[in-house]
């Protein structure tokens, strides 16, 4: 079953047979990681946005007249 996914993925990196090369799948995965993290700070600098806008509202504790 092994040699049979070798020699299949063998075709398509030759471009014998249709699907995604190695390079094109190991591609992908690094775009979807390098993805994932933006998003992750993309979320750390709304909520840090979010934060410092709350911190800069006049109302109760404030100690600017």
């Amino acid at each position: 079953m092994t040699l049979h996914k070798w020699i299949r993925q063998a075709d398509i990196d030759d471009g014998n047979r249709p699907g995604k090369t190695r390079e094109e799948s190991t591609e992908l995965r690094e775009l979807r990681r390098r993805n994932r993290l933006l998003e992750q700070e993309n979320e750390v600098l709304r909520r840090a946005a979010a934060y410092l806008s709350q911190a800069n509202l006049p109302g109760k504790g404030s100690t600017r007249s």
